[in-house]
């Protein structure tokens, strides 16, 4: 909430939705909304807003979207975007081709350290890209996972690539964009899932670029890392949950002038990710009618990465960009129906 009350008189927010009529009546009086119901349908009829924001368990994602864009809606939807690229799809197809727009909170784009260092890898000016590593090594316990929704792959997808890692992995792709082909492995270590609890990748982009990318919920020590060696420097971002710009560090190789390595690494501003600095660029997305970043096909790279990376790991095969397609198991269930990790309904 404090980052739509920020846009406060141009944003209002007008109404919250919830399945317990208790939490959306305590929400809408902590803060003087004048609606709250337990239907969205009924709420999208009656309140008729122009943004809808969904933060509700993943599985609710593809039906709650496609009622707001049909309704006239702009719809701003949590992470992860949806159970499977199938369901993603869905979604997207339910856009208008002038809008209304369904974008998906990536917010670690939109601080001033990422934009910095996008700016900085596409001009070429610290040489090319050769290696990157993308961590999202988190701890969650066993109460953690005894919300029923949770390690569940009918109801929250896939594990903590999915449902933890995704933002990483998001940035990384905004900074290396696209990706040419994957190998993987997942297990199940230490938590009662029906899911994975950690999952390792090694990716190669279409510059040649090569990736590893490690997603765990067993990991004491918590961080969120993201490294990236060119020619010329490393770029490292080290964070938990959000990063502002003390947060980046440039260390130019052996031979190059440290001073113009520091040139370049200071934004001119500090913004630290968050959602609202993405709801500044979709606000003035809106404003203008044009399509949001993090949206369709932008808003999808990194669910096909996820999607690609099940795919290599459960069935040990190289998985290439694009290749998993309408008919592909994998296109409708991050699981695949591979016997010993699918529910059992799924794996006869």
């Amino acid at each position: 909430m404090p980052a739509f009350l920020a846009h406060a008189p141009d944003f209002t927010v007008v109404g919250a939705v919830d399945a317990d009529a208790e939490a959306a009546r305590s929400f809408a009086a902590d803060f003087a909304l004048p609606h709250h119901s337990t239907d969205l349908h009924a709420a999208l009829r009656e309140v008729r807003p122009d943004l809808v924001v969904i933060a509700s368990p993943p599985v609710a994602h593809r039906e709650q979207t496609v009622a707001a864009l049909e309704a006239g809606a702009w719809v701003w939807c949590e992470k992860p975007p949806a159970l499977s690229l199938a369901e993603y799809d869905a979604m997207t197809s339910a856009e208008g081709e002038a809008g209304p727009y369904a974008p998906i909170v990536f917010q670690h784009r939109f601080g001033s350290g990422a934009e910095h260092a996008k700016a900085l890898i596409a001009s070429g000016g610290l040489g090319a890209p050769l290696v990157a590593h993308c961590q999202t090594t988190w701890y969650r316990d066993d109460a953690y996972y005894a919300v029923p929704w949770r390690g569940k792959w009918a109801t929250e997808g896939a594990g903590p690539a999915m449902g933890l890692g995704i933002h990483q992995i998001d940035l990384m792709l905004e900074l290396l964009g696209d990706w040419a082909e994957i190998r993987a492995m997942a297990g199940r270590l230490a938590r009662d899932t029906e899911t994975d609890d950690v999952t390792t990748a090694t990716v190669r982009f279409a510059s040649g670029a090569l990736a590893t990318v490690v997603n765990s919920a067993l990991s004491p020590r918590q961080v969120s890392h993201l490294r990236i060696d060119l020619r010329d420097a490393t770029i490292e971002l080290n964070h938990l949950y959000g990063y502002g710009n003390g947060d980046w560090t440039y260390t130019p190789a052996p031979g190059v002038d440290p001073a113009r390595t520091a040139a370049r690494s200071t934004p001119a501003e500090d913004i630290p990710s968050s959602h609202g600095a993405q709801l500044r660029s979709l606000l003035a997305d809106m404003r203008a009618g044009r399509r949001p970043r993090a949206s369709a096909g932008d808003g999808r790279r990194s669910l096909e990465l996820i999607t690609a990376m099940y795919k290599a790991a459960l069935t040990g095969a190289t998985v290439l960009a694009g290749e998993i397609v309408p008919g592909d198991p994998f296109y409708t269930a991050l699981h695949g129906s591979v016997p010993g990790w699918a529910p059992e309904e799924s794996g006869r």
